[in-house]
């Protein structure tokens, strides 16, 4: 269990692992692998809740799961289960120890009194390791089964700044209170418990838009950084120290994470015929082109070359740095993933369950070597 209730403590996530490792999108049916092989993530619960009992034994740092509400088709109907984000994390939570659970939250869809009550519910549960993944939406689709309309982009960060500013006054303001903005007006609000020892839930956003990175500095601590195109870690260096310089002009700090999809198997030979296998030959494209004509990518909007390069990019457990190989490779590509300013880094694999031991035993204790992990005790 934690052993601190600051700030410092949660956003370290009560470890002193210089580098953070999790898994992100396992709450969703094929993970994030836009694959149809047979052994892609089934996303039951029974495998979700294995799942986050061995990352936890194994020392992860924290579980972060994707904001779906149905699947994008193909032949796979990709991601159409999944389970609802808070509730997810409250049972995994109540079954796990140390690790640190993000729940992923359109703004708009939660009214934010019964947002932060259930936050507090799950904090409690935790004691103190429960996360906030603040998403202000762009899924039009998903917005229309909740008759919910979509705003325009600035003003989903508008909305979602009164949303995080009601919510913090609950967790933060003794007595009772109104709210009047330009979208939220609340009246004689009280919300008790308070958040876990006195502190409050760690908070991230995955804006890659200059208003989406400014709301992240703002608000958050940590802000999950997936630029647009981005595909290897070089690629990624510009935008990370864009967003600390951002946060140090604020007189506010902000780590940054990113996400990253790993094969990895005794030979590198083995790892990429593996991934090229489950990515590319027996990739689920209809799903990947449903998911590119969401965000109006069309070679006759970007051109045939762009479109090409972001399909496949896209098949890439949508999207992300690949990092394949054997445990040396994997490991030397983590380590360099850290080198560029990364905080951490949420990691998928086509079968969670049964490729996180290989991962656990052959490249968690190269880490350790390395001086990014501490020993597992």
């Amino acid at each position: 269990m934690p052993n601190g209730n600051g700030m410092s403590d949660r956003r370290a996530m009560y470890n002193r692992n210089d580098f953070k490792l999790g898994l992100f999108g396992a709450n969703c049916s094929s993970g994030r692998a836009i694959t149809k092989v047979a052994e892609r993530w089934s996303g039951n619960w029974e495998d979700n809740l294995a799942l986050a009992r061995m990352s936890d034994e194994a020392g992860l740092d924290f579980l972060l799961p994707i904001g779906r509400w149905k699947g994008y088709g193909g032949e796979t109907n990709y991601q159409d289960e999944t389970f609802e984000t808070v509730t997810w994390a409250t049972g995994l939570l109540a079954a796990t120890r140390r690790i640190t659970v993000f729940a992923t939250v359109h703004a708009p869809l939660l009214p934010p009194v019964i947002a932060a009550k259930q936050f507090m519910t799950a904090d409690h549960i935790s004691q103190g390791r429960f996360g906030l993944n603040i998403v202000c939406g762009w899924n039009t689709g998903e917005f229309e089964m909740f008759g919910v309309n979509q705003r325009d982009h600035e003003d989903r960060y508008d909305y979602g700044q009164e949303w995080i500013d009601a919510i913090r006054m609950m967790w933060e303001r003794e007595d009772t209170f109104d709210f009047k903005g330009k979208y939220i007006n609340l009246a004689s609000v009280r919300s008790n418990p308070k958040p876990y020892g006195g502190s409050r839930p760690l908070i991230m956003n995955a804006g890659a838009s200059p208003t989406g990175q400014a709301f992240a500095v703002k608000n958050c601590d940590a802000l999950f950084c997936t630029p647009t195109g981005a595909e290897t870690v070089d690629q990624l260096a510009d935008g990370i120290q864009h967003a600390k310089k951002l946060a140090i002009a604020q007189g506010r700090e902000i780590d940054v994470y990113s996400v990253g999809v790993v094969t990895c198997r005794p030979t590198t030979k083995e790892a990429e015929e593996y991934h090229r296998h489950c990515i590319i030959d027996d990739a689920d494209w209809s799903a990947v082109d449903n998911i590119l004509a969401m965000k109006d990518v069309r070679p006759e909007t970007v051109g045939s070359e762009e479109f090409t390069r972001r399909r496949k990019h896209q098949a890439h457990g949508m999207g992300g740095i690949p990092i394949v190989g054997d445990p040396d490779a994997v490991a030397a590509e983590i380590a360099r993933i850290a080198g560029v300013g990364l905080r951490g880094i949420g990691i998928s694999f086509v079968n969670y369950l049964a490729e996180l031991p290989y991962f656990r035993d052959e490249v968690l204790p190269r880490l350790e070597r390395m001086g990014l992990r501490e020993k597992r005790i």
